[in-house]
């Protein structure tokens, strides 16, 4: 109780401009979405505007956010593919005031097949990213959900973001694959986006009663020195369970440890993004190893 006391009086940080997020992680079952949905509602709560992009073609973020995202509704897929000002599919979240969404349907599914032949194929989703930000000033943030997967959807959120935040489950094998995704973001930073960068890691899924989760978020903090944000998420079933009531757990449950850790690294995040570190040169900054 004292927690959520203590977060409802927090004062959130504002960035001085929009930020767009990308929320990634090849790495299935590492708590991505979940991180997105239940990030985007803690910083409503605590007084920001924001907006949640859901790229990937489960829809799993519309879901946890209560938003119609059945095949025809305006969606993400229209934005991309079709042209469609990303305002025109926006939805308001039921449960939270400031988070809109624009949703994902199966009709993303084809996406990468259609993006092939497209002219400025990568700049798709950046364009009407910046044409919404130029005509809606209020937001503060724009979180996108991307699928877990590294083809052209994935490719046009990279351009489209300012930064990544990562979710990392502490569990074996906690940075597989990190090197390609941290290779992927590099490249997209040389050759299309110099903005973007890596800003933010969230360990999730903790056990605390064991001794892996403490060596994994060791591990993380001495390869990823300062990305790692000092709230851990940690496993509960109310989290779990929030997602099949289309809620996120901040909802669901406010009194849950895991909706009051959320609420906390969205008030970390935020704080950050008030005060951002200056984004590395490129070619520089902390680098893994093929094998970790």
């Amino acid at each position: 109780m004292r927690d959520r006391r203590m977060l409802d009086d927090a004062r959130f940080g504002r960035p001085a401009r929009p930020q767009v997020i990308a929320v990634a992680n090849q790495k299935g079952g590492v708590g991505k979405t979940t991180s997105c949905v239940n990030i985007a509602a803690g910083l409503a709560m605590g007084g920001l505007n924001v907006v949640v992009i859901d790229s990937d073609a489960q829809g799993n973020a519309s879901s946890a956010l209560g938003i119609e995202h059945s095949a025809g509704t305006p969606s993400t897929y229209d934005v991309i593919i079709g042209g469609m000002p990303l305002a025109r599919a926006l939805q308001p979240c039921p449960d939270i005031d400031g988070v809109r969404v624009c949703p994902a349907t199966i009709d993303l599914s084809g996406a990468e097949i259609e993006l092939v032949d497209l002219p400025k194929r990568e700049h798709l989703l950046a364009d009407a990213v910046r044409e919404f930000l130029s005509l809606h000033r209020e937001v503060d943030v724009v979180l996108i959900d991307c699928p877990p997967s590294l083809g052209l959807v994935t490719l046009n959120v990279m351009v489209a973001a300012d930064q990544v935040l990562i979710p990392i489950q502490t569990e074996y094998y906690a940075l597989e694959g990190l090197s390609q995704l941290w290779s992927t973001i590099e490249r997209i930073r040389r050759d299309l986006n110099p903005r973007l960068h890596i800003s933010t890691m969230l360990l999730t899924m903790a056990d605390r009663r064991t001794r892996l989760s403490e060596e994994v978020e060791e591990e993380v903090r001495r390869h990823f020195p300062g990305l790692a944000l000092e709230t851990v998420i940690p496993r509960s079933v109310r989290v779990s369970e929030a997602p099949s009531y289309g809620q996120t757990v901040v909802t669901y449950d406010p009194r849950s440890t895991g909706a009051l850790a959320y609420r906390k690294a969205a008030l970390e995040l935020s704080l950050r993004l008030e005060a951002p570190l200056e984004a590395p040169p490129e070619g520089s900054g902390v680098r893994i190893r093929d094998d970790d």
